[in-house]
């Protein structure tokens, strides 16, 4: 079963002209996307501002468990 499937994909991906490019263009995108944005957007927030695991715990678990209107 897991063996005709594999065919079935792999003939079918082999064949393709269009699709490859897709693929390409598709793969890319996601390479930006994890990437690079991450980089450049999404930085460490624990690491930067806590020194120990443990006032990373505290710090997540006290916003975790803290009621929304007590943060405003």
């Amino acid at each position: 079963m897991f063996k005709s499937a594999f065919y079935l994909y792999y003939d079918g991906f082999r064949s393709m002209v269009v699709g490859r490019t897709l693929w390409k263009i598709i793969l890319i995108k996601l390479f930006i996307m994890f990437a690079v944005l991450k980089v450049f957007f999404f930085p460490n927030f624990l690491a930067t501002n806590f020194d120990t695991d443990a006032e990373r715990v505290d710090h997540v678990l006290s916003n975790l468990t803290q009621p929304l209107a007590d943060k405003k």
